[in-house]
């Protein structure tokens, strides 16, 4: 009995209280298992939104999302192409906001 203390008393020290306590955010770790999760849902369904729209070129905005917050980046043909973009994410269940990091293609001279 005093064998099996003493090993769990290492698997504590060697872990770390908080990977045995579960998946909860540590102060300095912003998101638990849970919001990644959320987030990658997010994400996807912005994705598919956006392939799916004929006017936006799907495979030109990058998408990614942290707690809800979704950021749009790539080169797109114009603004009403990046404005729509943003209404189509913003209309996905779960997004918080959209941060518009798009750029213009540079036109040819």
């Amino acid at each position: 009995m005093n064998l099996l203390r003493v090993l769990i008393m290492l698997l504590v020290a060697a872990l770390g209280v908080g990977q045995l306590v579960g998946c909860a955010a540590t102060a300095t770790e912003d998101k638990s298992v849970g919001t990644t999760v959320d987030d990658t849902v997010i994400t996807s369904r912005v994705k598919t939104a956006l392939l799916s729209d004929p006017d936006v070129k799907g495979t030109e905005v990058q998408v990614e999302t942290f707690n809800g917050v979704v950021q749009l980046s790539g080169f797109v043909d114009s603004t009403a192409v990046a404005d729509r973009a943003v209404a189509i994410a913003q209309k996905v269940p779960g997004v918080v906001s959209v941060k518009n990091d798009m750029r213009l293609k540079p036109t040819q001279g």
